[in-house]
Order: structure tokens, then sequence, then C-alpha cells
């Protein structure tokens, strides 16, 4: 069963809110212009919520995870994650990049350890921890494996094992797969679901892929153009594991792709 987009609600309590943004502004200096990124953006997203964000390049989709985790400061309005501002380091978010980042020196299970290096575990805790994920995304046999020996599905698993080793609730997700073919792809996918079903997450994802998102998400909200307002926020009301063939799908996913295409909303 489709519900249809909505306007997002005007800011209010929401007291389930595990993500909150209100009035966030953020601008880069360029050339010595001020070139705006995001204006007056507000998002809630439910603890252990899987959102999608789509939007066209440029209109601030990854400046705003980079403002979830901490890695982009001085910023105007309010973001807080399970009630804190968030801080590089922050241990309720882990964060998965397109490219898996992976240090080219050293093995899947040494990759993975680095995601709890701060905490500085017992070694048998890092092991355990350790093994536990790498069954978690399928790569056991690989653990001594070393980055360029394994396919790029591979070396986002790695990278996903890494992301939530050390338990965050959050998981950040910056258009993880777009660097794969149509059949790894379609295999991270139900990695990932696997992932959320294992872990206790709240996930939000940027993708400029429709499909994905619709295949996904709980929920999917659509950026307007820079400075990347909200434009819509649509609730995928289609039972788990979805099907990209049947009919209420293909409906879910026209209606995402009208709302990119045209500038006014519909329903």
């Amino acid at each position: 069963m489709s519900h249809p987009a909505t306007i997002l609600p005007a800011p209010g309590a929401a007291t389930d809110s595990f993500v909150r943004l209100r009035g966030v502004n953020k601008h880069f200096n360029v050339d010595g212009r001020r070139l705006p990124i995001l204006a007056d953006f507000n998002l809630d997203v439910r603890r252990h919520e899987f959102i999608a964000i789509l939007g066209e390049s440029g209109c601030g989709k990854s400046t705003l995870l980079r403002l979830l985790c901490g890695l982009e400061e001085n910023y105007a309005g309010q973001i807080l994650v399970d009630g804190v501002a968030p801080k590089v380091g922050n241990d309720e978010a882990g964060i998965v990049f397109q490219d898996p980042r992976l240090f080219p020196w050293l093995s899947v299970a040494q990759n993975i350890a680095l995601g709890l290096a701060r905490f500085r575990p017992d070694r048998a805790g890092v092991q355990r921890r350790v093994e536990e994920l790498v069954a978690l995304v399928g790569l056991s046999g690989f653990e001594n494996a070393l980055p360029h020996q394994l396919s790029g599905g591979m070396a986002q698993r790695v990278a996903l094992a890494r992301a939530i080793v050390s338990r965050p609730a959050f998981l950040l997700l910056d258009e993880p797969f777009s660097a794969l073919d149509a059949l790894t792809r379609s295999q991270m996918h139900e990695q990932l679901l696997r992932i959320r079903e294992a872990a206790d997450l709240t996930m939000l994802l940027v993708t400029h892929d429709v499909e994905e998102a619709v295949y996904l998400a709980d929920r999917v909200v659509v950026m307007a153009p820079q400075p990347g307002p909200l434009r819509a926020s649509v609730e995928i009301g289609l039972p788990y594991p979805r099907v990209r063939e049947e009919a209420a799908f293909q409906h879910e996913r026209e209606r995402l792709h009208a709302l990119l295409a045209k500038d006014e909303l519909i329903a």
C-alpha cells in the first residue's frame, strides 16, 4: 500500500526523533563569493528508521551527511543526534563513503579492527568482534586478504563492517554502491538489509538511484536544487522483502522520478 508524497511538517515537538535538524544553514566561500549549500533545512529521523535522500548533484546531500557526523562545522541552526550535537569521533555515528578508503597495507581483519582503535578493548575482544563482523558481511575466509586482493563489492563490505564494528546507533551511507556493477550492487542491497536486521541501527542513505531508494528505505526525502531545502517526504509503504518487478514498486519509483523531474510537488 503506497502513501502520497507530503511536504515535510513544520518544526515541532518530535519526541521519537533520533536525528533532529532545525533551521540549518550552511555555505561555502568560493572565489570570494558566499555559496549557499543548505538553506533553512529541517528534518526529523525516527529511531531505527531507514531514510534515503534523493536530489540532483550539488543540492547538499553529501554536505548534510558530513554535518551529521561532525566532519563539517560552521553552520547555523540546530543539529542533534540522540540529543547531542555531532562531532568528529562521535561514537553514535558510523559512515561509509563511495570509496571504501581501506588501508592497502592492512588485512581485511585489521581494517575492520581500526574502528575499535579508540576504544582500546582487549585483544581477545577485538578478535571476537571482528570475526563476528566478517561473518555478518560474508567475508569468512578472507580475514587475511589485502585490499588489492578484493573485488569492489568485497572492499565495500569491509568498509561497512568497519563502520559498525563499534556498534554505533547511526549509520550514514554516502552513495556507497554507486561505483559497483549492477549485479554486485544488488547483492550489496541484500547485504545492507541483513546488516540492518542484525544491528540496532538508524540509517541514512544518500543516493542518486531512485530504485535503490525504493528498495531499501522506509522513507525517501527529496531535496530541491541548491541550496537544498526538502521538497517532499514519501513513506514507502511496501513490505520487505520488496520485489522490483511488482506494480506497487514501480508506482513508488515513478512517483519519485516525477518529484525529481518537476519543480512542483505532485501526489
